[in-house]
Formats: structure tokens, C-alpha cells, sequence
């Protein structure tokens, strides 16, 4: 999709101011990827601050690891709708326990999210399956596998239309809907699941691509989806080349978002439309 190159390039050129209510173990992460990938973070999440700060801002990232800030995303969350900016949400363990369900329940309901973005277990949770999740991490037996492909598509289909967004699950095989397209994305590498803060940082630079292409958010998620995983195989080489481990692994995906060209994301994006 060429389309690609078009999103990254408005990142580029639009600088998009990205708010961010994300948790104290990835903040620095996510407002450095955001910087990474061409946009400007703004980490304003006090409940008396989160909707003036709105004013200046081009998309706002809501993510549930900062789950003691759930009235602040809900303060800034209708704050966005009412001026139109994309809002993001990262259901982060979103079925573990009694407090995340009650707070995404009160988020879907008070707050239209523009892109929803979470693992497997999250994101069937939130479908309304049953779900083996423990925590941040994906459950094997909720993870997108080529034998449950089918299904996996159907399922965020059917939630990306229910709720009126666009529906992104991470793992090995990565998927977008928004209840019309659905795109099945087949880039990254296993080293990503072995830092912190990887699906925060791809939250967040989605709340970018959107910030900067708010009139097709489909395709904006799929060029983030896409970016991300290629800056992870570009610092996967890296990492078999030099012998080193995960937390050099961290700073060269952060590098490899900085540098990522429009060529290298439109020729290095694997994915099938569906």
C-alpha cells in the first residue's frame, strides 16, 4: 500500500503534537518513539490540566497501564471527541481484573475511540471471548496463529464495527479492521516482546499516524503497524550482527523508527488485505 509512504510523510511534515496518558514504566519510551517517528509528545495527564492541554495537540493517546488516571482519560477523552481529535486506547490487561473491566466499560462508554490497540488477550476480551491472558502479556492460547487466522479477522471485524473504530492486534502476525478493510500485517521479530514498553511505544506512534491522517485512521494504523515492525527486524540484524541484548535491542528500534524512510516502509511492509 503506497499509501504508506503518503502517512509517514505527514508525520513528517505535520510534527503532530501526541498527548500521552500512559504509565510511569513507559512514559520515557513513548515520548521518545513518538519523537522517533516525527510527531511532538505532550505528557499531560493531571485531571485539571488534561483537556486544556488538549488545545494544541493533533491526537491523544489514552493507555489503561496508567489505570489510577482513568477519570483523566475520560476528562480528556470527551474533551477530544468534542474538537474532533483521534483518540487512542490501549487496553493494557484489560480483562485481568475487576478494576481494568470496570474502567474499560466506563471508557467505551463515555469516550468514541478513533483506534484501539492491544494483544490478543486484550483485544478478546473486549470482543467478549473468553480469555487466557495473565496480566500485560498475550496468553499462547489467545495468540493470532495461521490455523486461527480466519476466525482471529472475523472477530475484530465484527468489534471494529460494533464500536465504530479501528481495531489493531499485535503479536506475531499483526491485524487492522475497521469493520470494511481488514489487513493482516507480517513484520517484526520476537526480541520485541522481550523489552518493556514495546506495545506502549506502538500505541503511541499510532497516535501519531493518526494525529498527522486523521481522514483514513485504517490506513494510518496499518502504516504505524508496519513501521514498527520493520524498525524491529532493522534493529534485529543489528542485534545478531553486534552480539548484544535487549536493552541495546530497545535503542536501536527507537533509532530505526528515526532513520525509517519512506522506501524502506513502502518496500519492507508484508501484508495482505482482506
Amino acid at each position: 500500500m503506497t499509501k504508506f509512504a503518503e502517512v509517514l510523510r505527514k508525520v513528517h511534515e505535520m510534527e503532530p503534537r501526541v498527548q500521552c496518558i500512559t504509565n510511569f514504566v513507559t512514559v520515557n519510551d513513548c515520548a521518545n518513539i513518538i519523537l522517533a517517528a516525527g510527531g511532538t509528545p505532550s505528557m499531560a495527564d493531571h485531571i485539571d490540566e488534561v483537556a486544556e492541554a488538549l488545545s494544541c495537540v493533533q491526537a491523544l493517546v489514552c493507555n489503561m497501564g496508567a489505570i489510577a488516571l482513568t477519570d483523566s482519560m475520560i476528562v480528556g477523552g470527551k474533551e477530544a471527541n468534542r474538537r474532533k481529535i483521534p483518540v487512542v486506547l490501549d487496553p493494557v490487561a484489560v480483562g485481568g481484573t475487576q478494576l481494568r473491566r470496570d474502567a474499560a466499560k466506563r471508557l467505551l462508554e463515555e469516550v468514541h475511540f478513533t483506534a484501539i490497540r492491544g494483544n490478543a488477550s486484550e483485544i478478546r476480551y473486549l470482543a467478549g471471548q473468553q480469555t487466557t491472558g495473565a496480566g500485560v502479556d498475550v496468553s499462547d492460547l489467545d495468540a493470532i496463529t495461521e490455523e486461527n487466522l480466519p476466525e482471529a479477522q472475523e472477530m475484530i471485524k465484527n468489534l471494529a464495527k460494533s464500536l465504530g473504530t479501528v481495531i489493531a492486534v499485535s503479536g506475531v502476525i499483526d491485524l487492522v479492521s475497521d469493520g470494511e478493510r481488514t489487513m493482516v500485517l507480517r513484520n517484526g521479530c520476537a526480541t520485541m516482546s522481550r523489552i518493556t514498553g514495546s506495545g506502549c511505544m506502538l500505541t503511541s506512534m499510532i497516535g501519531a499516524f493518526v494525529g498527522a491522517a486523521a481522514e483514513d485512521p485504517f490506513t494510518a494504523t496499518c502504516a504505524a503497524m508496519a513501521a514498527m515492525g520493520i524498525a524491529g527486524e532493522i534493529a534485529e540484524k543489528k542485534r545478531i550482527k553486534n552480539g548484544t541484548g535487549n536493552a541495546t535491542f530497545r535503542t536501536d528500534l527507537i533509532d530505526a523508527v528515526f532513520n525509517l524512510t519512506e522506501e524502506e516502509l513502502t518496500k519492507g511492509a508484508r501484508y495482505e488485505i482482506f
